[in-house]
């Protein structure tokens, strides 16, 4: 990927006040419950410098890579995921990919969304309409990703994301995200989160495989994971905490789920980056047919542009390279 530069002075120092972007994934309730909360405030920015996108595309774009971001600590070993959203609404849809290694990469369908009077909220459902949110997972050995689709209302993505481990992986989860910009449209703060109930029969000794995973919730559990969720659904806007320069990762976490006992285990980065280079491309160039070629070679373009779609880098190729 060719990193594009974010060139707003103001913008910059105020990246560089905040605290930095990492996941931080974390473990609760003696286990039955797993997590991750992301600070994206940089992501964000990247993909919108990448994309050259206004202030509602990079909403939109940005909240479902936050979300897909998410992922990346639910994957197995060497696994890459790639999350496509078809709608009916003047988006088209987007398509965003996550990699176990710790990168993001996506676009939007359509990057020019028309705007026809202000918006007064941020319920997307006249862009991204009533749609079909599919998941494609690849291991490394594997020939061919393994796909399932749901269909989704298009109103909420990070909804979006959980209705779907909820009708298609039968895992109660929740995701969080949120996107903070100032008055002059400036992303000043990203971040998003999930929740994930864990079978009795995971976690902890406590928990363990004495336990039949298909046993009914007791009652003391539904008040525990109640009293869980109702701590997810306080959290304020994540956006608007990043924001702020003294907001720290673990002390959002600890302090919203302070009672279940959280334990932070592990800190990674997560980038939006692509894997595309110039080389890439000039292969693709040098083995299309002769005739095509010799085109080039006689009327031009020179030299031949070509924009990623995943990560909107420009490679300038010369033809005499080809």
């Amino acid at each position: 990927m060719i990193k594009a530069d974010i060139l707003d002075k103001d913008l910059l120092q105020h990246l560089d006040s905040l605290e930095e972007d990492k996941l931080h994934i974390f473990t609760m309730a003696e286990g039955r419950v797993r997590g991750a909360l992301f600070h994206g405030t940089r992501f964000v920015n990247q993909i919108r410098a990448q994309h050259k996108l206004g202030i509602l595309e990079t909403y939109i774009l940005g909240q479902a890579s936050l979300c897909a971001a998410l992922t990346i600590p639910m994957m197995k070993d060497m696994e890459h995921t790639a999350i496509k959203y078809e709608g009916a609404g003047l988006l088209d849809g987007y398509s965003v990919e996550a990699d176990s290694t710790g990168y993001v990469r996506g676009y939007l369908y359509n990057e020019r969304i028309p705007v026809t009077k202000p918006l007064e909220n941020w319920d997307l459902s006249p862009f991204m309409g009533p749609g079909n949110l599919t998941f494609s997972r690849i291991h490394k050995d594997d020939k061919y990703p393994q796909s399932s689709s749901v269909d989704v209302n298009g109103e909420n993505i990070a909804q979006d994301f959980a209705y779907y481990f909820a009708q298609s992986e039968q895992i109660n989860t929740a995701f969080n995200s949120s996107i903070q910009f100032d008055k002059q449209g400036k992303v000043i703060g990203a971040g998003s989160m999930y929740l994930q109930i864990m079978p009795k029969t995971g976690g902890t000794a406590i928990l363990g495989s004495q336990l039949d995973s298909h046993q009914d919730e007791t009652e003391e559990d539904e008040v525990l994971l109640q009293k869980i969720e109702n701590a997810f659904k306080a959290c304020p806007s994540l956006g608007l905490l990043y924001s702020e320069k003294e907001v720290d990762s673990e002390d959002i976490i600890i302090g919203l789920f302070r009672e279940f006992k959280p334990i932070i285990t592990l800190k990674r980065d997560i980038k939006f980056d692509c894997p595309c280079n110039e080389n890439q491309y000039l292969n693709y160039l040098q083995n299309l047919p002769k005739d095509q070629i010799e085109d080039f070679k006689k009327n031009g373009p020179d030299p031949l542009e070509i924009i990623c779609r995943n990560c909107g880098s420009v490679y300038k190729i010369p033809v005499s390279k080809i």
